[in-house]
């Protein structure tokens, strides 16, 4: 074991659990053992929240210019240890050195962004009538909770860290139990950074905690990031237990492509959205809709997908069971009918004999009807659905229950507009097949992508985390007395 066993981290200190069950902690690169983690419970879960409890009136109190500054020395730290949070990042995840070293870049900007709120918080004020004026001003929910996916370990928290953090309330995190090493440095650089113990709680586990957390009377909202089927039992749980939920689910990504579209940057930027962290994020595309005659771009696409090597510049997916998952998929799509261009199943990377490697797919002649076509499928497959006409493929895309991303690639303005228009999901790209907004440009879904309201980051994540107040104030009697006053 490479690591010694993942401890809870609760009011600013590592303890070990209340409860002995453990899972262990396998590297999905070449299956090594990295460590043990434990299965807390809700009795751990209520120990947190009592120690976040303890510390938001402190916290809160704290201006919101004072407490950004434990933020602008995280991110200093985040800086300074890029190189071995980003290699942890590819021990636990999977992911390439490459791609790990982006998502802590992503977690540096996302930080920032976070540094930013004492400018974008101020309340309005108004004289709304002669001698009385109005003025809002935004306070922290209290205890709130974050429960985070396995595909992106160290940026998803970030999604909900600093903001909430900066925002004023005091945290309780549940990483997925396979990548629970990520989290565990984020909160010792937290605590370097300044931050007061208890403000920032780990509570590691499985459904149990998850439950719990829906339950627990003392955390005011939740955010989820995971699948469709357990966001949906989140937000339901959650909302019935009168809390505040946003729940981010799966995706099924279409990209539409067209003749005109330049076939080089069309073909790699492809290869590159649906190979990219081997598949395993929501932003990936997963079914490409090819209008009229486009196969001059599906064989770039083909070479270009060949170029990817697992074990070199194609990480490994999560684990066993997700690799015979995705070779599922690819082997019934072959039996109903569609022809397999490039094949990545029964992959083995010498030397890492005992990982979990899924090469790069191409699937060509897949029919609308079938199960890769609608499904997630959260690995490196592109399935092909050949159609007529735009209208035809936007039908298509609207049928899906998803609605994280659409892509479409053309140089006719016109469609472009008409796709961006209609497709409906959260976001759209134009030539770019993961269309994930910048900071501060919020990041979100429809449909059975999303539960709730607003979005996870950039200037929507301020609603969610606040409660707004507003303040009617009159001082001078001589004003006199209208209807307004």
């Amino acid at each position: 074991m490479k690591y010694p066993q993942v401890q809870q981290f609760i009011d600013g200190q590592f303890i070990d659990s209340y409860e002995d069950r453990f899972l262990e902690v396998v590297s999905p690169l070449d299956g090594s053992l990295l460590s043990t983690v434990p299965l807390g419970s809700a009795v751990t879960v209520d120990k947190a929240v009592q120690a976040a409890q303890t510390a938001f009136p402190r916290w809160s109190a704290i201006p919101i210019k004072e407490r950004v500054q434990v933020f602008y020395e995280y991110m200093n730290l985040l800086r300074k240890n890029r190189q071995s949070l980003s290699e942890l990042i590819c021990e636990e995840g999977g992911k390439t050195m490459l791609e790990a070293t982006a998502e802590i870049d992503k977690c540096i900007e996302l930080t920032e962004f976070a540094c930013s709120l004492p400018q974008l918080t101020g309340g309005e004020i108004l004289d709304v009538s002669k001698g009385v004026e109005c003025r809002t001003e935004r306070y922290p929910l209290g205890v709130v909770a974050s429960i985070v996916p396995f595909n992106f370990p160290s940026m998803v928290p970030h999604w909900t860290i600093p903001n909430a953090l900066v925002l004023g309330n005091t945290m309780i995190i549940k990483p997925s139990e396979q990548v629970p090493l990520s989290v565990m440095r984020i909160a010792a650089m937290l605590k370097e950074a300044g931050l007061p113990d208890g403000v920032f709680n780990i509570v590691h586990g499985d459904k149990t905690v998850v439950e719990a957390i829906c339950d627990h009377p003392d955390i005011a909202a939740i955010s989820f990031v995971g699948s469709t089927k357990v966001a949906k039992r989140v937000y339901v749980r959650g909302t019935s237990n009168l809390k505040r939920v946003l729940a981010l689910g799966g995706a099924k990504n279409h990209l539409i492509v067209l003749p005109d579209a330049v076939p080089d940057m069309t073909a790699s930027n492809i290869v590159a959205s649906v190979t990219g962290c081997c598949g395993q994020r929501c932003m990936a595309a997963s079914l490409m809709l090819a209008v009229g005659e486009v196969d001059h771009i599906i064989d770039r696409i083909c070479d270009e997908a060949k170029r990817v090597i697992p074990g070199n510049n194609l990480g490994a997916v999560i684990s066993r069971s997700a690799k015979q998952r995705i070779e599922k998929y690819i082997s019934e799509a072959e039996t109903a009918g569609a022809r397999i261009l490039v094949d990545g199943r029964n992959t083995v990377v010498p030397g890492k004999e005992g990982g979990f490697y899924v090469g790069p797919t191409i699937i060509d002649h897949v029919s609308a009807d079938m199960a890769i076509a609608r499904e997630e499928v959260f690995g490196p497959v592109l399935a092909i659905v050949r159609t007529a006409t735009v209208s035809e493929a936007l039908s298509i895309e609207n049928s899906n229950p998803y609605g994280n991303a659409t892509g479409v690639y053309t140089q006719n303005g016109g469609i472009a507009r008409q796709v961006a228009e209609r497709a409906s999901t959260g976001m759209v790209g134009v030539n770019i097949g993961v269309p994930v907004p910048r900071e501060p440009f919020s990041f979100g879904g429809w449909n059975e992508s999303k539960f709730g309201a607003l979005d996870i980051t950039g200037k929507s994540s301020i609603e969610f985390w606040t409660k707004l107040k507003k303040i009617t104030t009159k001082w001078n009697a001589e004003a006199g007395v209208n209807w307004m006053s």
